[in-house]
């Protein structure tokens, strides 16, 4: 079908409506894809398409800049971006006369060559590639346009004298921020727009300049490349341009490129030079006002059918030659340059395993060098990405949110800012491509926001530097009447006579740093009228939006949308905190109560939810006695307690009082007595808030993220802030509570005597290695003895098949059923493990260091006899006994406390302790239980614990 596209070439000066055109035709078709020269244009240019059909339709690909949603039939790309495997029905490229640019020609000629659309391909352009056009793409139909309106040169001016709605063109950043200063100086002020500015700094500069708020604009020839302008004059700083490699003058059509900008539709334009470049010459001059240039005779080239078989085959592919004389191999790209340094690294030679690798080095090698420090050091970076990328699949998160992090910074002057936003680009750039990165629209997003914060920073410092907009609007406003016009937004930024003073963040107001002196005193006095009436009216919304626009964050701040508008502080109850409103005086203490109030309910119904079962148990009556003081004991301790804490207090209670606990969700586990509601994260995360209140601490842990079974303890943590965060430490880490108490039910079967080995169960629920689990097992009392012993090999096939089928296999070990677990401690139905993955079909097999890898299948029987002239192998495996060392010889933490790997005091040798541990209740007393324990023996007698067993108690008695 491609071969049947209509193929047509637009070609002619500026101001001809080309572009408009296009968009026109690609909007007549189902689908469509425009490639156009500049990441600038192409924001642009998507912009009026989601104005025309929405954003549901239109998607962006840039090379730091990818909008795409499902929907999209139309593509906004930049020519290098420009997606293959599309084939859409209608393509076109823009600025096609880049074919003959030296750096980034060969990515046009490509497109030249080789992008179609289904039905309808057009190039749009300059009418000196006619001739290229027509040797090179066969079938092609050309259309000319005439420009709208006459462009004319009126020779050099100051720029004292420059008219207004005038463009200043410099060729260096030194050139552009010097024309600015002394426009600034001599004119009220200039926008700034580059081709380095992000799109959203440039498009705030060209803000300035279209509203009329400056009437002049220093620019780089940036705005060549289509984009639409109010400009009526363009005037050149200099007429040479430093392409990378030297410096060389402009041709007369690229000098035509620039000053066509000047003249809107029909309103004519003119052109001229300023500041130290000469009259233009009347060869050039003729030139530029007819339209008339040296047609292009040669296309940079580069191939594009590559060979990624090795480095040197890339490399080989890439230097290929053509004999078409419309064609020139192009110089070396910094890609190139890039694969050539890198592929002479020995590191990365060894990773060059396939044509995989290969490909990744190329892409990894067209990453932009946007930073521009040297090609050594670019490279450098390369080297590290690719790295990432080929032995890990992916750029880690913790490097790359250190390399953001340094970036994500507002503060320095505008090179300072410059910097920053060139370096966002790269992961900007890293983020935008697919399966780099872990979480893309994450890093995306992240990226983008760092680039927006960046953007409007180094615009804000732009406008301070080279608009002096306020001062003097200010000083003209106070000599022509007694009082200034100030209002607010609904963005919350506070404006006299239209100039920003500052924003209003909550229920304060935050002034405008920049002003000192007289003019921070005017603005805050006029701004502070606007305001009363303000804060009345946000008062008034805030008390009555919803709980779902409030938040409180985890170092107590409370914050209304993105603003804070208080914090909490310790009340009179665990449960009870009181809130502090964060108000400007000047709102008076009407606005300060009712944000107050309004804090206060939201605070009250968040703990009211969250802590439900905690506040329906401290309400309940029927709770007497002993019950009662348990419940207050949980209470105090937001739903946990170790059961150690209250071993005696749990012997004492009764089998009614502790079915009235259970009730309201009570669980009484062997190691703590818990709400299990309570532990998902959110309570977690309110329970760490207000536990950390009532200590008073400076600052506040976070919670940890959700869905970890296991977490590491890091030197000196806190017990109790582990024991809030809903974990119980276990040697060098530290285990989620409930799924302890899982694991004591799975350790309460073993025996601990003779020793025992652990299942795949254990390590399933608990989500860890064998070596981790051993030492999990030592901080819980255990001793872990590592040994080796032979590996055996794989059973044949029917020997698997008859083991799965229930016949008995090797050792007689019985196969518990599937979806089955151990009852809890309390007697109560067993929690779900929320771990992903399923547990090997032998539940209760052993678990070596080696079973997690697949071994081969050779049809053998299982034997620990390796083949003759092969190597024995051998399994790691634990073998777990209740530990009979005192607590001394244990292994201790960072603050000389036993992690484990000692009896408890009270413990009789050769036994773990248990909840039913005899004794006299002196003994007792002096030796309370620890929580370094094993499940308790089986024993004939009742367990006070166990329901069930309480109920068979009653029915025997009743006989």
């Amino acid at each position: 079908m491609a071969g049947q596209s209509r193929i047509v070439a637009v070609l002619g000066p500026t101001n001809t409506g080309k572009t408009h055109y296009a968009l026109e035709r690609m909007l007549a078709h189902r689908t469509g894809v425009i490639g156009l020269p500049l990441r600038l244009l192409a924001r642009e240019v998507y912009d009026r398409l989601v104005r025309l059909r929405g954003p549901s339709v239109v998607a962006l690909v840039t090379g730091e800049e990818r909008i795409v949603p499902e929907r999209a039939a139309y593509w906004v790309c930049t020519v290098e971006a420009m997606p293959v495997g599309l084939d859409p029905d209608f393509l076109a490229v823009d600025e096609i006369q880049l074919c003959a640019d030296p750096e980034r020609g060969h990515v046009f000629t490509d497109r030249l060559l080789n992008a179609r659309g289904r039905h309808e391909t057009m190039f749009l352009g300059s009418d000196t590639m006619r001739g290229a056009i027509a040797g090179l793409v066969p079938g092609v139909r050309f259309l000319g346009r005439e420009r709208f309106s006459q462009l004319s040169y009126v020779g050099p001016k100051k720029i004292s004298r420059m008219p207004a709605r005038s463009a200043i063109v410099g060729f260096s950043v030194e050139g552009v921020y010097a024309i600015a200063e002394a426009i600034r100086r001599l004119r009220g002020g200039a926008a700034v727009v580059m081709g380095a500015l992000s799109p959203r700094t440039r498009n705030a500069q060209v803000e300035l300049y279209q509203n009329g708020d400056v009437d002049f604009m220093v620019a780089t020839d940036a705005i060549g490349m289509g984009l639409n302008l109010d400009i009526d004059h363009v005037a050149f700083a200099g007429l040479n341009k430093f392409d990378g490699r030297r410096l060389r003058p402009l041709a007369p059509n690229e000098l035509a490129q620039i000053a066509g900008r000047a003249g809107r539709h029909m309103r004519p334009g003119s052109f001229g030079t300023t500041g130290e470049a000469p009259p233009l010459g009347p060869e050039v001059i003729d030139a530029i006002e007819n339209h008339r240039f040296t047609p292009i005779r040669k296309l940079e080239w580069r191939n594009s059918r590559l060979d990624f078989g090795s480095a040197d085959r890339l490399i080989a592919s890439l230097e290929q030659t053509t004999d078409n004389p419309w064609l020139t191999r192009a110089r070396e790209a910094d890609d190139l340059v890039a694969l050539r340094t890198l592929a002479a690294l020995p590191q990365v030679r060894a990773r060059l395993d396939g044509p995989q690798a290969v490909r990744l080095l190329w892409d990894v090698c067209r990453i932009p060098d946007f930073r521009g420090i040297s090609p050594a050091e670019h490279a450098g970076l390369l080297e590290r990405i690719y790295g990432f990328l080929h032995d890990g699949g992916q750029v880690p998160d913790d490097w790359l949110a250190r390399q953001i992090r340094r970036i994500d910074r507002t503060d320095g002057d505008i090179d300072t800012l410059s910097k920053r936003l060139a370096y966002i680009r790269t992961w900007t750039y890293v983020a935008q491509r697919r399966g780099w990165v872990d979480d893309e629209s994450h890093w995306r997003g992240e990226t983008r926001a760092v680039e927006d914060r960046l953007s409007d920073a180094l615009h804000e410092r732009l406008t301070q530097r080279f608009v002096d907009r306020r001062t003097s609007v200010l000083l003209r406003r106070l000599k022509q009447k007694e009082s200034l016009v100030a209002e607010v937004n609904d963005k919350g930024e506070v404006s006299v006579e239209g100039q920003f003073a500052g924003r209003l963040e909550g229920f304060r107001f935050i002034q405008d740093p920049s002003a000192r002196g007289e003019e921070a005193r005017t603005l805050r006095q006029a701004s502070e009228k606007a305001l009363r009436p303000e804060f009345h009216l946000r008062a008034d919304r805030f008390y009555n939006a919803p709980d779902t626009e409030i938040d409180f964050t985890e170092q107590g701040g409370l914050m209304w949308g993105e603003h804070a508008v208080g914090k909490l502080v310790a009340g009179p109850e665990p449960l009870k905190p009181r809130v502090e409103a964060f108000v400007d005086e000047e709102a008076g203490p009407d606005v300060a109560q009712k944000v107050e109030r309004r804090l206060q309910h939201f605070v009250d119904r968040k703990i009211a939810t969250l802590f439900e079962p905690l506040i329906a148990m401290s309400r309940d009556e029927g709770l007497t006695g002993l019950a009662r003081g348990f419940a207050f004991r949980l209470i105090e301790g937001f739903g946990i307690v170790p059961r150690e804490r209250v071993a005696g207090e749990v012997r004492e209670l009764d089998q009614e009082a502790r079915a009235s606990l259970r009730r309201h969700g009570v669980r009484f586990g062997q190691y703590t007595i818990f709400l299990p509601a309570l532990l998902k994260p959110a309570p977690t995360r309110l329970r760490l808030l207000l536990w950390a209140l009532g200590k008073g601490l400076d600052e506040f842990p976070s919670s940890p993220p959700p869905g970890l079974v296991t977490i590491p303890v890091p030197a000196g943590a806190d017990e109790e802030q582990l024991l809030m965060s809903g974990y119980r430490p276990a040697g060098a880490r530290a285990i989620r509570i409930d799924m302890l108490e899982r694991l004591a039910d799975m350790l309460r079967g073993q025996d601990s005597r003779a020793g025992f080995e652990a299942t795949p169960d254990m390590l399933s629920i608990t989500g860890l290695t064998l070596e981790q689990f051993a030492g999990l097992m030592e901080g819980l009392g255990y001793r872990a003895e590592r040994g080796e012993r032979p590996k055996a090999r794989p059973a044949r096939a029917q020997d698997a098949l008859a083991q799965a089928d229930g016949a008995p296999g090797a050792g007689g070990a019985d196969v518990t059923p599937e979806g089955t677990s151990a009852p809890q401690a309390d007697g109560s139905e067993p929690e779900e493990a929320t771990l992903a993955g399923t547990a090997p079909e032998r539940p209760d097999a052993p678990i070596t260091a080696e079973t997690a890898e697949d071994a081969p299948n050779d049809g053998m029987a299982g034997d620990a006899t390796p083949a003759e002239g092969e190597p024995p192998v051998t399994e790691v495996f634990y073998t777990f006994t209740w530990a009979r060392r005192k607590r001394s010889a244990g292994r201790r933490d960072g603050r000389g406390r036993a992690e484990g790997g000692g009896r408890p005091k009270g413990a009789k040798p050769g036994r773990g302790p248990s909840k039913g541990q005899k004794g006299t209740g002196k003994e007792r007393a002096a030796k309370p239980a620890s929580w370094h324990a094993r499940p308790p023996k089986k024993e004939k007698g009742i367990d006070p614990d166990n329901p069930f067993a309480a109920a068979l108690m009653a029915l025997k008695s009743g006989d």
